[in-house]
């Protein structure tokens, strides 16, 4: 198939990678370069820029009649549905959303997209030839006919960033523990890669491993009383993070009822410590100098990490316990 990918940046490069690698014919232009001249002789025409270029760049598109009639054109957008391309529907056989569910963050490191999902709804025409792309780069195409696209982006980037600011956090513990900082992303890739291992096999609650599944409070209580002393900024994250998998954990049942309580009780005083914490100290932000070297104490994070109260930490948790608890 032949294919034009409009935007060099991380994903176009990523996608244009793995079309190559199937065999299809592949045109790479960065978007800075404008739409070309002459006719584009593709059968998919990928737009791979940022959503607020899109309305413009179809307006262009439409009126510069490079585009043939038979082609499609797709977007790459998570939160934007098909009808983000309606001004160049005229001007083409079709269009589609087509998002794949993956994680690209550098324009000379890919992922591998194998096993990947791809989300792509559309026109017919233009959904069946990005169903086709997404084979070939070895990913499954999937179409919800009434899926909300912003909830669906929001849950991509929740799971997909939050994971690596996450495991940024970890990485600063693992060094204020004693891992040279060099070492902590190799030590932490493999451990997230598991995790999706489990995720994808598994499902929920089984891909759930650690303490908190074992109901050891204990083990929780030690943790959360090592960070209060090495990394206090981190300590509402985890204590969120607990709470979190606290429902799965009741769930799968590995340890008695006792156990999951105590553990709950001793979130809750965490929760509680926190909160009196950030009212005596709401003058200025508490950092000790390993936290200041990290980068996770001061302002920044204290409108993030330290900014979660314990209203919003319950919050959270009962949205995971609306569904498992």
């Amino acid at each position: 198939m032949k294919v034009f990918i409009l935007g060099a940046g991380k994903v176009g490069r990523g996608l244009a990678r793995g079309l190559r690698a199937h065999g299809d014919s592949v045109t790479l232009r960065p978007a800075r370069r404008g739409i070309p001249k002459q006719r584009i002789d593709a059968d998919v025409v990928i737009l791979s820029v940022r959503e607020k270029q899109l309305g413009v760049l179809c307006t262009d598109l439409a009126s510069s009649g490079v585009l043939k009639k038979t082609a499609v054109v797709v977007h790459n957008a998570g939160s934007l549905t098909a009808d983000a391309l309606a001004g160049v529907r005229g001007a083409c056989a079709g269009v589609a959303q087509m998002h794949p569910m993956i994680s690209f963050a550098s324009t000379t490191f890919f992922p591998s997209l194998t096993r990947g999902q791809c989300h792509v709804k559309g026109d017919a025409v233009a959904e069946k030839r990005a169903r086709v792309l997404a084979k070939h780069l070895g990913m499954t195409p999937r179409t919800f006919p009434k899926l909300d696209t912003v909830g669906y982006h929001a849950a991509a980037g929740l799971v997909a960033n939050g994971a690596a600011a996450l495991a940024a956090i970890g990485a600063e513990l693992l060094v204020v523990s004693g891992v040279p900082r060099a070492d902590a992303p190799k030590m932490l890739g493999p451990l997230l890669r598991s995790v999706a291992e489990n995720v994808e096999a598994l499902g929920f609650p089984d891909a759930l491993t650690g303490p908190v599944r074992r109901g050891d409070a204990g083990a929780i209580e030690r943790q959360i009383g090592l960070l209060r002393e090495k990394l206090p900024d981190a300590v509402p994250l985890f204590v969120a993070s607990a709470w979190a998998q606290l429902p799965l954990a009741r769930a799968l049942g590995d340890a008695p009822a006792e156990s999951f309580d105590a553990m709950a009780r001793v979130l809750s005083a965490a929760m509680q410590s926190g909160a009196r914490s950030e009212k005596g100290d709401s003058s200025k932000p508490s950092r000790s100098g390993r936290a200041r070297r990290s980068g996770l104490g001061g302002g920044a994070p204290r409108h993030g990490v330290r900014a979660l109260t314990a209203d919003r930490l319950t919050r959270s948790r009962h949205v995971i316990a609306a569904t498992y608890g």
